[in-house]
């Protein structure tokens, strides 16, 4: 089947090939891929119509469905377009855009699942001051920071990567450009570029997520100290959707960027990116739908509202 690159062109080598099995694997990428966009763009109607979901947690909660979103139109798209029609070459451009918004909404969910749970600890162990604690004003700030400092990581990448050249026929054994995988394909010594990326993944991973850890350390201790068996459930079904989430995402985004290079296997790289890439932004909603006492009532409000209209 004809790739159709020029000579600057990169390959896609893709997910699947063409036997029985990867055609009903595609089928169901394309099913997680339009779930997923449902599912956000369901949960940021909700949050947007229902008053009682105008705080800052649900703001929050709306900024991760829209990174989601924009995350899996990313990758999907042309993953599907290059399997369907056999061209599987991206250009130069095409290439630095995916690294660029695929490391965007990547850092910027590990800054803004931090920024939740600084929400979730305000709410449980400060509930007095919350209104003073987690103001609007903040709540803008750290939302606009998340965006800015993964913008900042996605544009120093993608400028790097693509400063190199590339040798051999271009072939990237991947489903979309990813940062690790185009490296690899350097006609020059990377092993500095390398070892900052490293670096700098780590930093990104983790700075945020011992933020996220502390905040919960000092939310189960107050929750355990709760008197109220109800403020306890709740308390823990609100924080419970939220540990998942952050789980999911970066147990996976750890296992792909933490390893040294000589862990790394192509195979390995593109099952855990499509984990974290398609099928976490599918589960995310479902999870704080599933666990969230106010999702589930604005959206059996949102149903009887259709329903209304539908009967009149």
């Amino acid at each position: 089947m004809e790739h159709g690159n020029t000579s600057s062109d990169f390959i896609l080598l893709g997910l699947f090939d063409h036997t029985t099995a990867h055609q009903f694997l595609f089928g169901i990428i394309l099913e997680v891929m339009m779930f997923s966009l449902l599912g956000n763009a369901l949960m940021i109607l909700l949050i947007h119509q229902d008053p009682r979901l105008h705080t800052p947690m649900y703001f929050l909660l709306s900024q991760l469905s829209l990174m989601d979103m924009m995350l899996v139109c990313t990758t999907v798209p042309k993953m599907a377009a290059a399997y369907l029609t056999g061209k599987k070459s991206i250009s130069p451009v095409g290439c630095g855009l995916q690294i660029f918004f695929f490391l965007t909404l990547g850092g910027g969910e590990c800054f803004l699942l931090a920024a939740m749970s600084y929400d979730r600890y305000v709410a449980v162990c400060h509930p007095l001051r919350y209104a003073t604690l987690m103001s609007w004003q903040l709540c803008v700030r750290m939302t606009s920071g998340s965006w800015i400092l993964g913008a900042a990581d996605g544009v120093m990448q993608a400028a790097v990567t693509l400063s190199f050249p590339f040798c051999g026929n271009h072939e990237i054994d991947h489903f979309f450009c990813e940062a690790p995988t185009l490296v690899r394909l350097a006609c020059t010594d990377t092993s500095a570029f390398e070892y900052v990326m490293y670096i700098c993944c780590v930093l990104m991973l983790l700075i945020p997520l011992s933020l996220i850890l502390t905040s919960y350390s000092l939310i189960l201790a107050a929750v355990l100290h709760m008197r109220s068996t109800e403020a306890r459930k709740k308390a823990f079904a609100t924080c419970s959707s939220h540990v998942i989430v952050v789980g999911l995402f970066y147990g996976s985004a750890i296992f792909t960027y933490t390893r040294p290079t000589s862990y790394r296997s192509a195979n390995h790289d593109k099952v855990v990116s499509a984990f974290y890439a398609i099928l976490t932004p599918m589960l995310n909603p479902i999870i704080y739908s599933l666990r969230n006492y106010e999702v589930k009532g604005a959206l059996r409000k949102c149903l009887s509202r259709c329903a209304a209209l539908i009967q009149h």
